[in-house]
């Protein structure tokens, strides 16, 4: 594991029963782990904003700081004092009750302030936070320790971003920059093993979260939903797999397509996922270590949503639903030690060994997101938090799907069973895969 990364955080206690030394310690862990993911960038590499859905990884570094600011520094410290009184303005993201904001296309304007000054914003507000949890942590009221719960989850996910965001603007450099310096794992060669199919039995069953520990409002609210009798497919669809697809003229053929991503792959000229590009008759993606062949037997990303429907249309197949896939889930019960993730530092989902049990389902946390056949919805008897925490997930159901299992950016302590990511239908930067129903 390279040093610029730390290994998992344990599981945050909850609220009630937090301690002042555990709380503390987790929120170092977590924010050293930032830290850290930017310490191989260049100061240039973190003012950089090539397309709308990326955000420089100075402005990730400054706006986990204002969260924890604003929500809870500026209620529960006495007498703290803004570290700057524009960083409001610089870096909340999309909260309206919280006041105007830079427009999220203008991120990569924000040349000032410089590096070292975000930096020292992180390390003034990491203090306050310790001095309050040190001083006051045996008599902070319930609702602290859900937003400081909340915030830690917060700052996960813009780990998740981090990395995602750093790889794609890497990758608009025409020197192909490495993140990694040491040698990527050799490709064996190795053919992954023959996908199986998975029978899980239809009926009625529950899915949202429910029981102890954290979850996000869009998993609340547990309630019965029934399907009908289907097959999974027991692992990720992989990059040979999908270059069958290429290669049988899958992105010139509309008839596999939706109009959306047809229309799409006219205007953009795909021809293979995000990253790929074809030189002297081989396949080179960009990845951490630069340039690189294709490994085939590795999990296929950096597909949308339409390139997973059209892949599985072509095979004469479907994606799950999300409640199918959450439902086969537990049924299968799958070990997170198992699946790749941000800890391990290999930034790639990684390919199953050729003898992995054809009777398990293989891949289903961590490696790759898997698209869903599922619109981001409320669930039955949904609330939305009251207040500025109301904005974090029930405004955005609309328009986009659900992906579910976390990726090889994920944190490990991030994921879970009935976690709900969701992404418009077209991007591509993230980690999206795809598995296969029927």
């Amino acid at each position: 594991m390279p040093a610029f990364l730390t290994s998992a955080p344990a599981p945050l206690p909850q609220p009630a029963l937090a301690t002042r030394r555990s709380s503390a310690d987790r929120f170092a862990a977590v924010r050293t782990q930032s830290a850290a993911l930017c310490r191989p960038l260049l100061p240039e590499d973190t003012v950089v904003q090539p397309m709308l859905d990326v955000s420089p990884p100075k402005w990730h570094l400054a706006h986990t700081t204002w969260f924890w600011e604003t929500f809870l520094l500026r209620e529960y410290l006495p007498g703290y004092q803004v570290f700057h009184p524009d960083y409001a303005f610089l870096f909340n993201s999309y909260y309206n009750s919280l006041g105007s904001r830079v427009n999220r296309a203008d991120r990569g304007t924000l040349s000032r302030p410089p590096l070292a000054d975000v930096y020292a914003y992180r390390q003034a507000v990491d203090a306050a936070m310790q001095q309050l949890l040190a001083q006051r942590a045996e008599t902070l009221p319930p609702a602290f320790w859900e937003v400081f719960e909340l915030g830690l989850q917060h700052e996960q996910q813009h780990q998740e971003l981090l990395a995602t965001d750093m790889k794609y603007i890497l990758s608009t450099s025409p020197l192909a920059p490495a993140y990694l310096n040491d040698k990527p794992a050799a490709d064996t060669c190795l053919p992954a093993p023959k996908a199986t199919w998975l029978p899980v039995a239809g009926g009625v069953h529950r899915i949202g979260f429910e029981g102890e520990g954290f979850c996000f409002d869009n998993e609340q609210a547990p309630h019965d939903t029934y399907v009908a009798d289907f097959e999974l497919q027991n692992r990720l669809v992989t990059n040979a797999e999908y270059l069958e697809f290429m290669a049988a003229g899958g992105y010139q053929d509309f008839r596999y397509w939706l109009g959306e991503g047809w229309d799409l792959v006219q205007q953009q000229a795909w021809q293979a996922p995000l990253y790929w590009l074809e030189r002297d008759g081989q396949w080179l993606r960009f990845t951490y270590h630069g340039l690189q062949p294709v490994n085939m037997a590795a999990p296929v990303t950096h597909v949308s949503f339409y390139e997973a429907d059209a892949y599985a249309q072509w095979r004469g197949c479907r994606l799950p639903t999300e409640q199918e896939w959450e439902i086969a889930a537990r049924q299968f019960n799958p070990n997170p030690a198992a699946g790749t993730f941000l800890e391990s530092s290999l930034f790639d989902p990684q390919p199953l060994p050729p003898d992995a049990a054809p009777d398990q389902c293989h891949q289903l946390l961590g490696d790759a997101w898997e698209w869903t056949y599922s619109a981001y919805h409320p669930y039955p008897g949904y609330q939305k938090a009251a207040g500025a925490l109301g904005e974090y997930n029930g405004k955005f159901m609309v328009n986009q799907l659900v992906l579910r299992g976390g990726s090889c950016a994920t944190p490990e302590s991030h994921i879970r069973l009935t976690y709900r990511n969701f992404f418009h239908a077209d991007k591509r930067w993230q980690f999206t895969g795809i598995r296969l129903a029927r």
